[in-house]
């Protein structure tokens, strides 16, 4: 069966477990998470991976290796709330480098979707390289940066400095130079797009025009 949208069932089920906050809870309405979030999520990726991997051969498509784990990591938090009430998944090459490498995500929670493209958290010396490779005119950053400028789907986001490092750049450089983590996201505050069997579609269109941003990170990545 191919991707026919996410659901309400989905979200209910989502806020749901996270307020049970509770292994039996889980473990007794485990279907209910297959039906209703994994395996959309699946039939989601299935359809995707093919424009991926035109994309990046490199990319990870596994499904279950880029999928959200229901349950939440505690260990480094003082929430400790078991399960959380969203869900995503993540394209990208090294799964044990994902908070630190380019990826491409959807993600569907309580307010909305969003989706994009960017990094978790990116490393100083990523940053560091980016800058370099921005003020020296690297080829695929002026290709990353004419591909942002001539859509208008995506919003650059990512923590700022407080004052520019770079105060004699134009503003369009210096919203990529003066930032500590960047990623390039649409953010919807409504369910029509996930609610709809063309997100796929979408998706793929979206992911494709990003394509060049996507090349000059992994380029980043490569002088790490």
């Amino acid at each position: 069966m191919g991707f026919r949208g996410f659901t309400s069932e989905a979200l209910k089920f989502l806020l749901e477990n996270r307020f049970n906050n509770s292994k039996e809870w889980y473990d007794n309405h485990k279907a209910l998470y297959k039906q209703y979030v994994y395996n959309p999520f699946v039939q989601l990726i299935t359809e995707l991976s093919p424009t991926m991997l035109e994309i990046d051969s490199q990319i990870l498509t596994v499904p279950s290796k880029i999928i959200s784990r229901v349950r939440r990591d505690t260990r480094f938090t003082k929430d400790k709330t078991l399960y959380r009430d969203n869900a995503w998944f993540v394209f990208l090459r090294d799964k044990s480098k994902m908070s630190t490498s380019p990826c491409f995500w959807f993600e569907i929670g309580q307010n909305g979707s969003s989706y994009g493209l960017g990094y978790y958290g990116a490393k100083a010396a990523s940053m560091a390289n980016m800058r370099e490779m921005i003020i020296q005119d690297n080829p695929k950053f002026l290709k990353a940066l004419k591909c942002y400028e001539s859509q208008d789907t995506f919003v650059i986001g990512g923590e700022m400095y407080k004052r520019s490092k770079f105060p004699e750049q134009p503003e369009n450089l210096k919203a990529w130079l003066d930032r500590k983590n960047i990623y390039f996201e649409c953010v919807q505050n409504d369910y029509k797009l996930a609610f709809s069997k063309d997100l796929p579609d979408v998706l793929k269109k979206d992911f494709t025009t990003l394509k060049p941003i996507y090349e000059f990170l992994c380029t980043v990545e490569s002088y790490n």
